[in-house]
């Protein structure tokens, strides 16, 4: 169990660490790798859009308050100049901060409150933005280095009819310091995290990897004497209820092999009893009675009872093998039970009748279900057998047929001596019978037929007695629709 214990974990362990490896490098991809173009591709964006906003509003008295909100929500900084790079207005993230105090430059002093000027020269690269902005045929134009992304167009501004020309540009490189301190974090924590979830694998692969080899090892001796293997119910309930399956497998297979146990035993029995009888009277015949022919004739009868007896118990033992097998299916038609019983209780009838067994039938006519023909006669001749043998001394036999709730009743009593109360439930079950109620040609297999055939066609069976009063045997099967 140790060795598979330690496959079970050992994968579970490595693709527990195969996920966090993944996780992690995913997560320094995204923070180190490829943080600097998605924010750069986020600055871009949010440049090209205040350009747009600010062309969409040239025209508004109100544009210059509207630009310095522009350039302090975007960080930017923004010139509007004429075709010829003289500045018309300019401002930043900044720009109201000096336009609410006197900037002192140079020993003079410039008040920007409440003015429409600018305070910043031009930037260097204006020329070279300039020039693409001429000529381009859309009207628009970008520049962008590894730190800087400037982009602009025409507008109109301040309802002047010439064109302006709008200039807004940002920085890229802001990340650069805030990516290192997160690639210092990343390492502490992807070390701490490795260490941590190293353990936690392992304490979960282990958790998961002994209810496991324990129910491999309960599988591995389903069946086996001693074999009750200790399970700790409570970790999943998918891992419950399958060591509750196994434990029910065991005990089918448990079952199963006392069955196996006990029909050796009893055909062992069964067979040895006619067997030792045709082998007696057959060596009567070869040593005594071979010359006197009415004494042979009596042994041969004998032998051949036995030969029938014997034929019977092994055809009953084969039917009852046939109808346990799971994968029997039953070839149904539209069956007359009316007919059936009819002519299981004539057959009855006539061979009994002559040593006084009185047969009353009370059998409804046209009565139809979905079965298989043979199996009911033989199902009805075993309970009619059955009462037949165990009749009371008026020898009398009750046959009926009704409808009852939708369901067809075949009902069989007699006048016998009756069962026990705490026998009752236990006549169906195989070979009860024979030890409970011994007679001859008794196989113990005949209410066991006639259970298992019920069970086939999705119906019941019961049984009713009282101690000296006699028995009633009862199926109740559907009716076909």
């Amino acid at each position: 169990m140790s060795s598979k214990t330690r496959t079970f974990q050992r994968k579970l362990l490595g693709y527990f660490i195969f996920f966090t490896a993944v996780i992690f490098a995913v997560l320094w991809l995204l923070q180190t790798v490829f943080l600097q173009r998605f924010y750069n591709s986020m600055v871009i964006n949010n440049t090209v859009r205040a350009a747009d906003k600010i062309a969409s509003q040239s025209n508004s008295s109100d544009i210059t308050e509207y630009i310095d909100e522009l350039s302090r929500d975007n960080s930017v900084l923004v010139f509007v100049t004429d075709t010829n790079g003289n500045i018309l207005y300019s401002s930043d993230e900044y720009k109201k901060m000096h336009r609410n105090r006197d900037i002192e430059l140079n020993g003079m002093k410039a008040d920007f409150k409440g003015e429409r000027g600018h305070y910043r020269e031009l930037p260097e690269n204006y020329g070279e933005f300039l020039g693409k902005l001429i000529s381009s045929d859309s009207g628009k134009a970008e520049l962008q280095t590894y730190d800087l992304y400037v982009y602009g167009r025409y507008i109109d501004f301040c309802g002047s009819d010439e064109k302006a020309v709008l200039y807004i540009g940002t920085t890229l490189n802001a990340v650069g310091s805030t990516a290192r301190i997160i690639r210092i974090q990343l390492l502490w924590v992807t070390l701490l995290s490795v260490v941590i979830g190293f353990v936690l694998a392992w304490f979960m692969s282990r958790s998961f990897s002994r209810p496991v080899a324990q129910l491999t090892e309960k599988a591995h001796k389903l069946g086996d004497k001693g074999s009750d293997i200790p399970f700790r119910e409570g970790f999943c309930s998918e891992l419950d209820e399958l060591n509750d399956t196994l434990d029910k497998t065991a005990d089918k297979l448990k079952r199963s092999q006392e069955f196996q146990n006990e029909l050796l035993a009893n055909v062992s029995h069964d067979l040895r009893t006619p067997l030792t009888m045709i082998k007696g009277y057959a060596e009567m015949i070869r040593d005594i009675s071979r010359e006197d022919e009415k004494q042979c004739a009596e042994d041969v009868a004998v032998i051949v009872e036995e030969t029938d007896r014997l034929t019977a118990l092994v055809n009953e033992i084969l039917e009852y093998s046939e109808l346990q097998m799971t994968d029997t299916q039953l070839a149904m038609t539209d069956a007359d039970l009316s007919e059936i019983v009819d002519s299981v209780t004539d057959s009855f009838e006539n061979l009994h009748s002559k040593n006084g067994y009185v047969f009353e039938r009370n059998i409804a006519e046209n009565v139809h279900i979905r079965g298989n023909v043979s199996r009911l006669q033989r199902a009805v001749y075993n309970l009619m057998d059955n009462a037949v043998r165990h009749a009371g001394e008026d020898k009398w036999v009750g046959v009926a047929l009704k409808i009852a709730d939708d369901d067809a009743v075949i009902e069989i009593a007699d006048h016998g001596k009756g069962i026990a109360p705490e026998e009752l439930e236990r006549i169906w079950d195989k070979y009860y019978t024979k030890r409970q109620r011994q007679g001859k040609g008794v196989s113990g297999l005949g209410l066991a037929i006639v259970k298992q055939t019920v069970t086939l066609h999705n119906g019941k069976c019961e049984a009713e007695s009282e101690k000296g009063k006699g028995s009633l045997f009862r199926i109740s099967l559907h009716l076909t629709k």
